[in-house]
């Protein structure tokens, strides 16, 4: 865990500050410190120099347990904590969360009188837990806003007030502060385009393309001229103007279809209604949608390590890590807006090959059963049979179809493998409570379209023999050769795999490409203004639980 890492580091520096603090401190300020904390402890109004003071719990029980010694005395360390609070919008988070105005005026060495530095002691502790808590778990809670997340939220097996009292010994102090951020190269990249996004905004951002009809290749249009300017101003194109600004050339066509690419767009290189949309969304917007990503990044950094899958919904993609390393990528289907997928954490456990589709409940309600009030032939156009929950097959004529058109139907109907089977030759199992599941797929043309939510819930897989194989973890019975030969006897099978990993279900509108530029997906369960609008609220301190056995 993290704060072992900073508790191992830094234990030595924090016992010899604490020494170091209690013999420079008077009485005064000690006695000062002991009676705020008493107020905080009994809930009692405390608002010290007009700030406020989240962590009471934790604040109280950490200078108690140092017996009330300062910390904060020397005037270099202030100014380290001030240092890391203002450079907390480089993760998108914002200074004000830690009172920072207030915390400039207190640094100064003109503060005098025990009650006054009693204040900035408590403020400045206040906000190096607010922000170290913000680094490691996300200001935003994300069980408030999905109330099935299943991803870790703890502080493990270390007491906080010992954490603390490790981090505020540490020398320097920047750096063990950063050390509570994700150690992602995900984040260090997405952290690389907020910095990069607001220098442009500092420049002005980039003007609006103005609407009108399809910008094409070989148009002459003034629009074309504004067009150029505002794919330079975010660093899409950089070839000189033709001499003939107006004109539509081949380079500016070539940076159309890379902006195109990095917005999750159609590549036809030209600027229709909805390329026009991307192009007109200001960079502010760009930096809201990169912090509320830092967040997200922040929300399951202790879940991503090792090996792991990932799946990105708003991405359309899916990425297998070994060892911390990417041994495998596809371009993935989704559910449909209507039908979302849930974001979630499991672990997969074994593959189906040739596998049967059991109808999921809501397909079965709102697609087939009223098609079979007025066709009994779809079961049999369909290779489908209708069974008990114990695998019973029933007489399709002896069921009442239109007394079931709308709900409350009692038996299962399963499609048998084969070739129009909608789950393909193999089936990724992962338990978990919304039925949801990886699949192979027969409708391999989706994978060509940019925007690819077109399932029920579940994710169909461009390239899923190569997962299984790489799953599946033994060469010498699992080759795809062998894979392939062994699903071609057309039998349904259930195989163990040796490599289980965490698969992550997450929904992500904003990464960094291959390429090193930031790519932004379409929002397309509308997401993001829940997030960026509770990175917006004030700051409200909520208990960290501890880690689940296996966990």
């Amino acid at each position: 865990m993290l704060q072992v890492v900073v508790l191992a580091l830094f234990v030595a520096g924090g016992t010899a500050s604490r020494a170091v603090a209690a013999g420079t401190n008077g009485e005064a300020v000690q006695q000062a410190l002991r009676d705020r904390v008493v107020a905080l402890r009994g809930n009692g109004e405390l608002r010290p120099a007009g700030g406020e003071i989240a962590a009471r719990s934790l604040i109280s029980e950490f200078y108690a347990n140092r017996g009330y010694a300062p910390v904060w005395s020397d005037a270099g360390r202030r100014r380290a904590l001030l240092r890391a609070v203002d450079d907390s919008a480089s993760h998108g988070l914002d200074p004000a969360d830690y009172q920072f105005d207030l915390l400039r005026r207190l640094a100064d060495d003109g503060v005098r009188g025990a009650g006054s530095l009693a204040d900035r002691e408590l403020l400045f502790t206040e906000a190096l837990v607010r922000l170290v808590y913000h680094l490691r778990f996300g200001k935003v809670d994300p069980r408030e806003l999905y109330k099935e997340w299943n991803f870790s939220r703890s502080l493990g097996a270390v007491e906080p007030v010992r954490a603390l009292e490790a981090l505020v010994g540490a020398e320097p102090l920047g750096p063990a502060i950063e050390l509570y951020a994700p150690r992602l190269e995900a984040y260090r990249q997405l952290r690389a385009a907020l910095v990069e996004h607001r220098a442009m905004e500092v420049l002005g951002g980039w003007s609006a393309v103005p609407p009108g009809p399809t910008l094409r290749p070989g148009d002459r249009d003034p629009r074309v001229a504004i067009l150029r300017q505002r794919l330079k101003a975010s660093g899409d194109h950089l070839q000189p103007p033709p001499s003939d600004g107006n004109l539509f050339d081949d380079a500016l066509r070539d940076s159309v279809l890379a902006f195109q690419a990095r917005h999750g767009l159609e590549p036809d290189g030209a600027v229709g209604r909805k390329t026009l949309a991307a192009l007109r969304v200001d960079v502010g917007r760009r930096i809201d949608q990169i912090r509320v990503n830092l967040e997200r990044l922040r929300w399951v950094a202790q879940d991503v390590a090792g090996d792991y899958l990932l799946v990105n919904i708003a991405g359309f993609n899916a990425r297998l890590y070994l060892d911390g390393k990417l041994a495998w990528q596809s371009r993935v289907v989704v559910g449909r807006p209507y039908r979302k997928t849930p974001a979630f954490r499991a672990e997969m456990q074994y593959l189906v090959l040739n596998p049967e589709w059991v109808l999921p409940p809501t397909i079965l309600k709102e697609d087939v059963l009223p098609k079979l009030a007025h066709d009994r032939a779809y079961l049999a156009e369909h290779d489908m049979r209708v069974v008990t929950s114990a695998g019973r097959a029933v007489d399709v004529g002896e069921v009442d179809w239109a007394r079931y058109r709308t709900g409350g139907f009692p038996y299962q109907i399963v499609q048998a493998a084969g070739p129009d089977n909608p789950l393909g030759r193999v089936k990724f199992m992962l338990p978990n409570p919304y039925s949801v599941y990886l699949h192979d797929t027969p409708s391999k043309n989706l994978f060509r379209r940019s925007e690819r939510a077109y399932s029920s819930g579940c994710i169909r897989l461009e390239r899923p023999m190569e997962l299984a194989v790489l799953l599946l973890d033994d060469p010498a019975q699992w080759s795809a050769e062998a894979l392939e030969a062994e699903i071609a006897k057309g039998e349904t099978r259930n195989v163990q795999i040796g490599r289980r990993v965490p698969v992550m279900i997450l929904y992500f509108t904003a990464e960094v490409g291959e390429d090193g530029r930031a790519y932004f997906h379409p929002d397309l369960y509308d997401q993001d203004a829940a997030v960026l609008a509770a990175l917006g609220r004030p700051f409200r301190f909520s208990a960290v639980g501890r880690a689940r056995p296996g966990r």
